[in-house]
């Protein structure tokens, strides 16, 4: 006897681009509530292509929110750790986090400024409720409107001939120009020269009506497509934290190697957390998230024990390192200065060196081995 869906139980939501990824042979999974390709065949060669080419993600399940009125500027200057009045002109973007008032991370966030009216943000899908909730929370007595764009996609193209193919592609050549972090309009798709794998490339919304012919026509340019996995070593190799893994609103900012997000300056800006923050500041964080290059003979993963002389932490993100070819992983354990720990797998006590992020940038290995 077949059995039925259970009702209780939702579905997971489907992205513009789904039926591509399941055409192409995807292995789908379950990620923050979204079916998404974890690979199409090999994680490895999804990595090396992004190192070495360019592959591309599909990150439609990423929540854009428009933030429009004239008091979106004070809005945010009050919303973020980061002072977004650095941002001048139109297109610059500005990476920081979201606090709850004891200066733990509600989340990470891009927020690009495209006038004194109008900024958008891009949120973790994992947290959208949950954001979107704070942020109308905190909008209260803010001449300001919070529009979510549920009616575009979003595919990050990355490595280093990412720029080109998608130049090429879209007829785009105003964007050849582009800075790291910031944006620019090619018709109604917007291009930002930002990303998650410590490679050059952009991020491109568009409509999501359009996503399917960008993504073959990608594809037929020699662009890979690349899943969840890829992306997870990428950004790992690159130290770029996870939200719910390296930090979460447990932890601060300067727990979690972010201070350079945290705009104390002008003193008179009173963003949600500082009180918390400069209390920490000056009495010290009693924790600090590190970097660990382990020998081969095991691959720490999140949850596992670290032994320091000071006492025990945990790794937070672990993988292989598919660029340097050694276990990696980011680690928070008490505040100090060690040059070694020892990370326990099943039973085992392995040396692991403390190193400073990123283990490899821009195709290069940033680390001693």
């Amino acid at each position: 006897m077949c059995g039925s869906p259970n009702p209780s139980i939702p579905m997971p939501l489907k992205t513009p681009l789904y039926d591509v990824h399941t055409a192409s042979g995807g292995k789908m999974v379950e990620f923050a509530g979204w079916s998404l390709p974890i690979h199409y065949g090999s994680q490895m060669e999804e990595h090396h292509a992004v190192r070495r080419e360019a592959g591309m993600f599909d990150v439609s399940h990423m929540t854009v929110v428009d933030v429009q009125g004239a008091g979106a500027q004070d809005f945010l200057r009050r919303l973020l750790a980061n002072d977004v009045a650095k941002l001048k002109t139109p297109g610059q973007a500005l990476y920081g986090c979201m606090l709850n008032d004891q200066g733990g991370v509600i989340d990470d966030l891009i927020t690009y400024y495209l006038d004194t009216a109008f900024y958008r943000t891009i949120v973790n899908a994992a947290t959208r409720e949950a954001d979107l909730a704070w942020m109308q929370e905190q909008a209260s007595g803010f001449d300001v409107e919070l529009i979510e764009r549920d009616d575009l996609a979003m595919v990050a193209v990355q490595g280093p001939q990412a720029r080109d193919r998608v130049i090429e592609w879209l007829g785009a050549r105003s964007a050849a120009d582009l800075k790291p972090f910031r944006a620019t309009s090619h018709g109604d798709v917007f291009i930002a020269r930002t990303g998650y794998t410590g490679e050059d490339g952009f991020e491109v919304l568009l409509p999501a009506s359009q996503a399917e012919a960008f993504w073959r026509g990608l594809a037929e340019s020699g662009v890979r497509p690349c899943g969840l996995g890829a992306r997870d070593s990428l950004r790992l190799e690159a130290g770029l934290n996870l939200y719910g893994q390296d930090m979460d609103a447990a932890t601060t900012p300067l727990e979690s190697n972010l201070e350079w997000t945290v705009a104390l300056e002008p003193a008179d800006r009173d963003f949600i957390g500082r009180d918390a923050l400069e209390q920490q500041k000056r009495e010290g964080p009693t924790r600090q998230l590190v970097g660990l290059l382990l020998d081969r003979g095991g691959i720490p993963r999140t949850g596992t024990i670290v032994h320091t002389p000071k006492g025990n932490g945990v790794v937070t993100s672990g993988c292989f390192g598919p660029s340097i070819e050694r276990p990696i992983a980011l680690a928070r354990i008490p505040s100090g200065d060690f040059e070694r720990v020892e990370v326990e797998l099943r039973g085992r006590r392995l040396q692991a060196h403390l190193v400073k992020p990123p283990f490899v940038r821009n195709g290069e290995v940033k680390v001693q081995l």
